[in-house]
């Protein structure tokens, strides 16, 4: 529970995703925030307490099992809705992510009691925190700023021309031909000339997993050769296009249950 202990307990970050301009992540007991506004829209969820606040004259609560939805240049506070204060974790989205047209229906309704919805937001809260997981980051923000704007009243994507396995095949071609190179799914879908959600979607119904993680996979493999060969782990992290060598070796004991270098060690000749 929120306590004593953990009265503010703040970090923030600028993610390298475009259209995020802040990840915040804070703990109150008795902060509340005066009347403001933000240039931006504000997606928040609460880990642990409630928070009420007022926006446009209405008074609204957000809890656990929701996500709160606050546009920009509209008028806004927020306070604890019990002594026990809140644990929350908030995007500042850009409106080249969410249009200035939502403003309206987010001012009507700005609370979104969607499970699904708020399960997506916090594990796209995890990727955010960690720089290998860019692609997976930006393609749950693709979905998550969809479906907002659908649950808005927005109409949907109209559909694509080409067929998901067409799309899924061009896609891998591209992610086959940067695959030590950061790549964006926004980037690509740019140039295979759809939305990302609809390259993301075709991508994952055709081959079975998420642009980000057939991309994590080929690299664990181009680096287990590398491995094998002797070379540093530092040179095979950064030859391969992880972050450092501690994001190698995180991702490849999960692959493989085992650190580089145990497997390194493992290997006997035959």
């Amino acid at each position: 529970m929120v306590g004593p202990a953990q009265t503010h307990e703040i970090r923030a970050w600028k993610p390298s995703i475009d259209g995020v301009r802040e990840v915040f992540h804070a703990t109150f007991r008795t902060h509340a925030y005066p009347p403001h506004t933000h240039d931006v829209w504000t997606v928040f969820i609460v880990d642990e307490g409630a928070i009420r606040y007022g926006l446009n004259g209405a008074d609204h609560g957000a809890g656990r099992a929701r996500v709160s939805v606050l546009p920009p240049h509209v008028v806004h506070d927020g306070r604890p809705a019990t002594e026990l204060g809140f644990r929350k974790r908030v995007l500042y989205l850009e409106t080249s992510i969410l249009g200035e047209e939502l403003i309206g229906p987010a001012v009507d309704r700005p609370v979104m009691p969607d499970a699904d919805l708020r399960r997506e937001v916090a594990a796209l809260h995890d990727a955010l925190a960690c720089a290998d997981d860019r692609l997976e980051a930006e393609t749950r923000l693709a979905f998550i700023s969809e479906q907002i704007r659908q649950s808005l009243g927005a109409p949907p994507i109209a559909p694509a021309t080409e067929s998901a396995p067409d799309l899924a095949e061009r896609l891998r071609a591209l992610l086959d031909e940067r695959l030590f190179e950061p790549v964006t799914i926004r980037a690509a879908a740019a140039v295979i000339g759809v939305a990302p959600t609809q390259l993301a979607r075709a991508f994952s119904a055709v081959f079975g997993i998420p642009p980000h993680a057939y991309v994590i996979g080929r690299r664990i493999e181009a680096a287990r050769d590398r491995i094998l060969a002797g070379q540093p782990l530092a040179d095979v992290a950064a030859e391969v296009g992880f972050h450092d060598q501690a994001h190698l070796s995180r991702r490849f004991a999960q692959f493989l249950g085992t650190t580089p270098g145990r497997f390194r060690g493992d290997v006997k000749p035959a």
